[in-house]
């Protein structure tokens, strides 16, 4: 394998597309590099027909230790002691967490080693996250000075305030198990059944209508910033523009007739 591929890219006759973190040797650690390929490989399967679910997983020890802290470090050597670099950086890391909510196509994690910091902050990013037995979580910058922010972002959106402030304010591991009882990930599994679990819920979710689930996943997270009104009032307007879709109406006339959907994706 050559060094340059730190992401691997995998699309199966289901259309279930594996994206694959391969810098291991280094935990996989978000760098400038990793960042863009994240982005570049969301953005790409975002608009590809062809790609149905989007399963996140790495290979080596850990899943993701976060940012690349040699690469931050260096950038203090510039004469503002890094600010433009760590803007750039962090920016960036803001953009692919992003791009992974607003993907139309659900994104599962597959987590088997330990995700730390941004790579905690990756995994409370994905729709949904398995993890093996043995991983572990953690949000640590308030052990070298530096508070995990904007982890912060996407674990204050998964786990209860008070869940994710024993994580901030302690930066301690916790098990997978822990991390399934607070909702961090759905389920911890062996680390042997790790890889079946997490496909066979992407081949069942590939199995839907596209439009179905991009109409989803977006009604859902925009109506988590909003009153319950407002929510329930959006809610209302994407049922009906749903309802006149090609495929509610098929699905809605297979069930009643007993059969099969034949789904046209729009």
């Amino acid at each position: 394998m050559e060094k340059r591929d730190i992401l691997l890219r995998d699309l199966d006759a289901d259309g279930i597309l594996r994206l694959t973190l391969n810098d291991g040797a280094r935990r996989n650690p978000l760098s400038e590099a990793m960042l863009f390929e994240l982005g570049s490989a969301f953005a790409k399967a975002g608009s590809d027909p062809e790609v149905r679910v989007i399963v996140l997983a790495a290979n080596g020890p850990a899943f993701c230790a976060g940012h690349d802290l040699k690469e931050m470090t260096a950038g203090r050597a510039a004469p503002d002691r890094g600010r433009a670099y760590f803007t750039k950086v962090m920016t960036a890391c803001s953009g692919v967490m992003q791009a992974i909510v607003a993907c139309p196509k659900p994104v599962i994690a597959e987590v088997s080693g330990i995700a730390t910091a941004a790579g905690c902050q990756l995994v409370a990013s994905c729709d949904i996250a398995f993890a093996a037995e043995g991983a572990q979580f953690s949000t640590p910058g308030v052990h070298i000075g530096l508070f995990c922010s904007t982890p912060m972002v996407a674990l204050s959106r998964n786990v209860t305030n008070k869940h994710a402030m024993e994580m901030l304010l302690g930066g301690d591991m916790i098990s997978a198990g822990r991390a399934e009882d607070i909702g961090l990930v759905n389920r911890a599994v062996p680390a042997e059944a790790l890889t079946e679990t997490t496909m066979a819920m992407a081949r069942k979710i590939a199995s839907k209508s596209s439009m179905t689930l991009a109409t989803g996943k977006r009604a859902f997270y925009a109506q988590r910033e909003m009153t319950l009104a407002e929510a329930y009032d959006y809610a209302s307007g994407v049922m009906v523009e749903n309802m006149l879709a090609c495929d509610a109406e098929e699905g809605i006339g297979a069930f009643i007739e007993k059969r099969a959907p034949h789904w046209q994706d729009k």
